[in-house]
């Protein structure tokens, strides 16, 4: 396997501050807040506790896979509306599951290069409002009935309406499905488990952990980046409400498989459908000493890989494995580790490639297993199972709690990663800094 470049250049990029807002479980139904609103609410609490005003960064960028119709380039939304200015550059990217890892990685090039000294980066998805779209037969018996001019025509349309046109095309089924190999997410989580003999009992213990773990956070603070959210109607939401105190083995045993009638994947193994939004601010050392920054982290090495999208869950060992080569470390150098949990499937089959010799050899160009890792060290704090996965947010949400939890905890290497859907992972380093 050829290497990929390294993306690390110019200038050292600094992490000065991040948020995000709780993570909130879709029920059924669309949630209290917009995309946009979760961005903006998150924004304005972690702006306000700045010495800048919004008008001192040189850019917004924004990661949101599926924005609302009334959100078109939703950076350019939730910047306006944060008090940035009608002169603020501000542009959305899209890379499905790691689109606010995205937004920090652009911003990350636009320091290091020198274009830009202060960047408001970040994520946010409000999955519960996926829309429902018209199917084609529906939408073309409008287009008919619309090229209709006379009254008999039109008649004639209308007489060629049949009730499975009304059957909705439910846009968050399509974009969880990769058109190229025609498997959904959890199928190619199914292949995962298959190629690695990962058990039902094994994804399950993993799901339960993960709530344990963000359960325990909760109750340490150790969350203490979330900033509460407030609805139209006077409602609070302060916690991540997906976390179950109450998950047990023996209760995800009784869950029947959703992917495939034969398979192990469950809705409790599997990582939430959840509306959040996170962010990070980016600097160059010359924003520190002008605003007098505190740091939490540097950005070491950012990478992104590619793979058969059949298996798209090991993306993560195809971003991070080359960071770890390039910067000459093992997984024992690595304090705290983030794999995001999409599935719990997908996350053991990372692990378990890293120890698997043939699978290094062929498909990491390695000539030697990476080995294995402390797994008190592998998503402290839980991960998407117990807390959800916000696509265009997740990818924020890492590079802001890991920045802080090395901070709290005096640590000094954060490795994270998500898979992503269409066959790629991608990855960032970071380290604590100790004054700049």
């Amino acid at each position: 396997m050829q290497q990929p470049k390294q993306t690390t250049c110019g200038r050292t990029v600094y992490i000065v501050d991040g948020a995000r807002t709780p993570f909130l479980k879709f029920k059924g139904e669309p949630g209290p807040f917009s995309a946009a609103d979760l961005g903006v609410q998150s924004g304005r609490g972690l702006l306000a506790r700045q010495p800048f005003s919004a008008q001192d960064f040189d850019q917004v960028v924004v990661g949101c896979v599926g924005p609302s119709e009334e959100e078109a380039n939703i950076a350019r939304i939730i910047a306006l509306r944060l008090g940035c200015g009608k002169h603020m550059p501000a542009w959305t990217v899209q890379r499905n599951c790691a689109s606010g890892l995205q937004a920090v990685d652009c911003a990350f090039q636009s320091i290091a290069s020198g274009s830009a000294n202060l960047v408001l980066a970040g994520g946010t998805e409000a999955m519960s409002r996926a829309p429902l779209l018209f199917n084609k037969q529906m939408v073309l018996w409008i287009s008919a009935l619309q090229r209709s001019k006379t009254m008999g025509k039109k008649l004639q349309a209308l007489l060629k309406f049949r009730p499975q046109y009304l059957v909705p095309v439910i846009a968050l089924l399509k974009g969880l499905t990769d058109p190229v190999v025609n498997l959904n997410m959890g199928q190619t989580a199914e292949e995962l488990a298959y190629r690695f003999h990962i058990t039902r009992e094994q994804m399950d213990a993993f799901a339960v952990k993960s709530h344990q773990r963000t359960i325990e956070a909760q109750k340490n603070k150790d969350l203490d980046e979330i900033i509460p959210l407030y609805g139209n109607d006077g409602s609070v939401y302060e916690f991540d409400d997906g976390a179950r105190a109450d998950s047990s083995i023996d209760k995800l045993a009784k869950l029947k498989p959703v992917f495939d009638k034969f398979g192990n994947i469950t809705a409790g193994n599997s990582s939430q459908i959840t509306d959040g939004a996170a962010w990070v601010i980016l600097a160059s050392e010359e924003a520190i000493k002008q605003y007098n920054l505190p740091v939490l982290a540097k950005i070491v090495d950012i990478q992104w890989g590619a793979l058969d999208p059949s298996i798209m869950g090991l993306g993560p060992v195809h971003a991070m494995t080359p960071i770890l080569t390039r910067q000459q470390l093992s997984l024992k150098d690595i304090d705290h580790l983030e794999i995001n949990e999409a599935f719990a499937a997908q996350v053991i089959a990372c692990l378990k490639a890293w120890q698997d010799k043939d699978y290094c050899e062929k498909e990491l160009g390695l000539d030697h297993i990476m080995g294995d890792f402390d797994e008190s060290r592998l998503n402290p704090e839980g991960g998407a199972i117990a807390l959800g996965h916000p696509v265009g947010a997740s990818g924020a949400r890492l590079v802001c709690h890991t920045a802080k939890m090395l901070t709290a905890r005096s640590q000094q290497r954060a490795l994270s990663s998500l898979c992503i859907g269409g066959g790629q992972g991608g990855a960032i380093l970071i380290e604590r800094v100790i004054g700049v």
